[in-house]
């Protein structure tokens, strides 16, 4: 492989890996509350649709991003209202979200099938772009591309450097004792439900504005169920989940160029690459746990245990 080729897959893996890294985010950031969202996949679903549609009708990718962020919050916050108000099991919503979220959007997206729009457009950063190897591979993307370079620091920084952030993870970890200490745990907890959906939702409109600038059914294609095992992988750490967005971006990018320069390999055995990695990769993180003496200690401590409302 020439190392123009090189630098091409390597610019196609950052670009693969922004959805998976904005849903991985808001997954971590769901966690990091205290509610499993298994539901990501019908977010990003559903989000796609709603963001191509607002860009189709307004002409205007910032309208259409929106659109995509808003439509996560609010379907994650179906799931906040199931689990912290009803009380019901947090596997179970996520998993009927899922459901909800990729058959709604395929259901209202077939007159659209094939139908193309704006979106974002790559750019090179002046003089950035001119970086040897580094410049296309980093510096010539789209804005929502650039985002996301800053977007894990800002992370980190919401939630240990500031007050709603600190208590997202205190009621994640121990909800009786943020109680105590004067905190509403259950809004706590859905701002940080609402807020990884609507990261979530970013990463399900940047499939439809800016990586592909059209709609077809089965856009995320899986990308949300990566995006869950890669907060394992990452250990509940957003640096680690940039490596594990970008490395499986590069997987994505590396079977799609094999499909089409017309390899004999069969097309199916490249589409599994992906996931088979994911299950590598889970079974890689289970190990370690188990090495350091059972489950992970970076995963929050009320993790998929509910609380009662607030009387």
């Amino acid at each position: 492989m020439s190392p123009e080729l090189i630098v091409a897959l390597l610019a196609a893996a950052v670009q693969a890996g922004t959805p998976i890294l904005f849903a991985t985010l808001g997954e971590m950031l769901s966690e990091k509350a205290g509610v499993l969202n298994l539901g990501v996949e019908g977010v990003m679903a559903l989000s796609a649709f709603a963001a191509f549609i607002a860009c189709f009708a307004t002409g205007n990718a910032w309208i259409g991003l929106a659109a995509g962020g808003l439509a996560g919050a609010l379907l994650a916050g179906l799931h906040s209202l199931v689990c912290q108000v009803f009380l019901g099991n947090q596997v179970v919503s996520g998993l009927a979200l899922t459901i909800f979220g990729v058959g709604l959007s395929n259901y209202l997206g077939t007159p659209y099938v094939g139908q193309a729009t704006v979106g974002f457009q790559q750019f090179a950063i002046p003089g950035l772009g001119d970086i040897p190897v580094l410049g296309p591979i980093l510096f010539r993307q789209d804005t929502l591309v650039y985002l996301s370079y800053v977007l894990p620091l800002g992370f980190w920084w919401f939630l240990h450097r500031t007050r709603l952030g600190l208590g997202i993870r205190a009621v994640g970890e121990m909800p009786a004792a943020a109680a105590a200490a004067g905190r509403r745990p259950n809004r706590l907890r859905a701002i940080g439900v609402m807020g990884g959906g609507f990261l979530c939702g970013l990463g399900g409109a940047y499939l439809s504005l800016a990586y592909t600038h059209l709609w077809t059914t089965g856009l995320s294609a899986g990308r949300g169920w990566v995006a869950v095992a890669l907060v394992i992988f990452a250990f509940w750490r957003p640096g680690r989940a940039v490596l594990g967005a970008y490395l499986f971006g590069g997987v994505m990018a590396f079977q799609l160029r094999l499909q089409a320069s017309g390899t004999n390999v069969p097309s199916s055995l490249l589409l599994m690459l992906p996931y088979a990695l994911t299950v590598i990769v889970l079974v890689f993180s289970a190990a370690r746990a188990h090495r350091a003496g059972g489950t992970s200690s970076a995963a929050p401590a009320a993790l998929g245990v509910n609380i009662e409302p607030e009387g």
